[in-house]
């Protein structure tokens, strides 16, 4: 027990008085919340104890059913691990009166961290970059929709009326004003419940799609501090979409016909002086960030799975759709997988376009820094950068089906060493209970196209 920890509760307790209740929040393998709520009068006994969850947590699919491929359903007795709060998490939830919030992390009975917990997978990955005096600099920019939270089950979603017109939201214009407008009240509440929850959430921007939107987070030298930002800030986000009766999606393709929904990840690195390892004596940066471009695209065709974890997540992929389709990157340019943003120096940076915003966080972030750890060991050069348009470039190492990212992940010879084999296998079996489940299920387009012709 940390004195220090417990003091950290009752110091909350004697702020808020009027807190009754806590959620209790473990993020899964898909980065969704599973947890319990407690009475106030338990959150002492949490800190000094700790409390039991399943193992079968980090086995579950986005439904929350327990994949057994993965071993910790029947198979291990599901058995129970016991888990802590994480230091500096326990907040206000500003839109429910009298409840607080605590993340927490699941370790093994000697302490050490389960080995299922993508949380503690991305701390070991950090651990090595401290190697050698790196430090990670780290932002997430999440994409969603405001959709209709009308409509039975299996119905495509419908776009939100607009506050202003009454009609319902048939065009997106980036960097609309007047898109910000409509939904000003909305988001406020998201600022707000950041300020509140000390979530550093900066821009709001209108996409290019009808009531799709970004909400961009500050970097922070800490990649862990960063994904629990970024988790949480979906928290707030959806929270706040039901206040307004409206439902905020991350699902990263729900219309056919319009652009996805991103998960765009800006990084740097510090140094033992907290200079920007990247920042060159131009605007091409420094021989780091060409190993650390070339390190991250090594290990893009493995970590498809990861950028990319479900059935859904494929349909973003259409050239032009500001969706990247091969391992491309370049400088100042949006059609890229890893791009190098406009910048004064000190801001030299990697922006990685790739994911969806179903990527768990800690997983994705794992991965890029993974692969920036590996360039800077090896000191490989990368191709040239792209120029213009990046779509025209013909390379297919991608893979961009859910059947073809899962072979390459099971046959991956870089993450293993950062992830552990244990790690991996674990990810690739819950994935394959996932993908026989999705293939088992017949959907209603079999029936309109084979039912009666062939």
């Amino acid at each position: 027990m940390n004195t220090k920890f417990v003091e950290e509760a009752e110091s909350f307790l004697e702020q808020h008085p009027d807190i009754r209740e806590f959620d209790l929040l473990l993020p899964d393998m898909n980065a969704v919340f599973r947890g319990k709520r407690i009475q106030r009068k338990k959150l002492i006994s949490i800190y000094k104890n700790g409390l039991y969850f399943p193992a079968s947590v980090f086995a579950m699919d986005v439904t929350g059913e327990t994949m057994e491929e993965t071993g910790l359903g029947f198979k291990s007795g599901d058995q129970d691990i016991p888990c802590y709060p994480v230091p500096g998490t326990l907040k206000v939830v500003p839109w429910q009166k009298e409840r607080g919030q605590l993340l927490l992390r699941m370790l093994e009975p000697d302490g050490s961290p389960f080995l299922g917990n993508p949380r503690e997978v991305l701390q070991s990955v950090c651990n090595k970059l401290s190697e050698f005096g790196w430090k990670a600099m780290v932002a997430v920019e999440i994409e969603f929709y405001l959709v209709d939270p009308k409509r039975r089950p299996g119905q495509p979603p419908r776009p939100v009326f607009s506050s202003l017109t009454g009609q319902r939201e048939t065009e997106g214009q980036l960097y609309s004003l007047s898109s910000l407008d409509t939904h000003e009240l909305f988001l406020k509440d998201i600022s707000e419940a950041a300020i509140i929850q000390n979530i550093p959430a900066d821009t709001a921007l209108a996409e290019l799609a009808p009531g799709q939107f970004e909400v961009n987070l500050h970097h922070v030298p800490d990649a862990v501090l960063a994904c629990d930002h970024a988790v949480l800030l979906k928290r707030i986000i959806r929270s706040a979409a039901q206040n307004h009766k409206v439902e905020a999606t991350f699902m990263p393709k729900p219309y056919p016909d319009q652009p996805g929904n991103g998960m765009h990840v800006h990084m740097s690195l510090l140094d033992k002086k907290g200079q920007n390892v990247f920042q060159g004596i131009d605007a091409s940066g420094s021989p780091e960030l060409k190993h650390a471009v070339e390190g991250i695209r090594s290990v893009m065709t493995e970590s498809m799975l990861v950028c990319a974890p479900h059935a859904n997540s494929y349909h973003r992929f259409q050239s032009g759709s500001y969706a990247p389709v091969n391992m491309s990157w370049g400088y100042n340019n949006r059609t890229v997988s890893l791009r190098i943003p406009a910048n004064n120096g000190p801001d030299m940076r990697i922006e990685h376009r790739l994911a969806g915003a179903d990527a768990n966080p800690y997983l994705l972030v794992s991965t890029l820094l993974a692969g920036l750890h590996y360039g800077l060991i090896t000191k490989t050069e990368p191709p040239a950068p792209v120029e213009g348009n990046a779509y025209l470039q013909t390379d297919t190492e991608l893979p961009l089906t859910w059947e073809q990212a899962k072979n390459h992940f099971d046959h991956a010879k870089i993450l293993p060493k950062y992830f552990g084999k244990e790690f991996c296998q674990l990810f690739s079996n819950l994935k394959l209970g996932e993908q026989t489940r999705f293939m088992n299920t017949i959907a209603p387009l079999e029936y309109d196209w084979y039912l009666k012709t062939v």
